[in-house]
């Protein structure tokens, strides 16, 4: 799948103040942060270096180059940054051979948005070759556009994915709502002003002005997606 941007210019269903949905992929459509971990593990313990478990709290939803930064100094492994992220990613995506669990109500969930006409972006902090594996599950005819977290300079939890991903779908990030599970991808989005759903995966988050938190997507449709942006849930 290529990174260019398709201009959307039918933005909702009609008399519907959201504009589009913002999905975050790992921990969030699929069960695959506890993977990302076990990839970690076995490539430190090739390395001769066993993970403490309190650093995956640290790693969980972070970009690549930042997790590989903070467990190459937590460990003093004698790796280049360039070369531990290939061999993750690698390791990865030898993990997920075959197909990636869905959470439960998110394949509800994408089904009932497109359904609707609902502009969708998967954004995530994975890179594009993860990325494109892991939509062999989720379905590409799911999303309007995808955004690896290779394709942006600045990701989460700086604002520029979910702001890339907004004017990629000729939408007002206010009138955006982004379903994401960690604090790092909430911090991105409430950055770019979005409403936010969160849907805590390994670490717990706090509801927030313009946040709601929810135990799983099966708490998530349309209509409550829509009442975020209105105003009215």
């Amino acid at each position: 799948m290529t990174s260019s941007i398709p201009v959307v210019t039918t933005r909702t269903a009609e008399g519907s103040a959201l504009q589009a949905v913002l999905l975050d992929m790992d921990g969030t459509l699929v069960d695959t942060e506890g993977i990302w971990w076990d990839a970690e593990v076995s490539i430190f313990a090739e390395l001769g270096h066993a993970l403490a478990e309190e650093y995956r709290e640290v790693v969980v939803g972070g970009p690549m180059t930042r997790s590989a930064s903070f467990l190459i100094e937590a460990t003093g492994a004698d790796i280049a940054l360039a070369e531990l992220t290939g061999l993750l990613n690698s390791r990865f995506t030898e993990l997920i051979d075959g197909t990636v669990p869905m959470l439960p109500g998110a394949h509800r969930l994408l089904t009932e948005l497109v359904a609707h006409g609902i502009p969708t972006a998967l954004v995530s902090a994975s890179h594009r070759r993860v990325m494109d594996r892991v939509l062999r599950s989720l379905g590409e005819e799911h999303f309007t556009l995808t955004v690896a977290g290779d394709e942006i300079a600045r990701t989460k939890p700086y604002p520029d994915p979910y702001l890339f991903a907004a004017a990629g779908l000729a939408a007002d990030p206010a009138r955006c709502v982004v379903v994401e599970d960690t604090a790092t991808g909430v911090r991105a989005a409430e950055a770019a002003g979005c409403q936010v759903v969160a849907v805590p995966s390994v670490v717990a988050i706090e509801p927030a002005a313009r946040r709601t938190v929810v135990g799983s997507l099966e708490e998530v449709d349309l209509p409550f997606l829509q009442a975020l942006v209105t105003g009215m849930h």
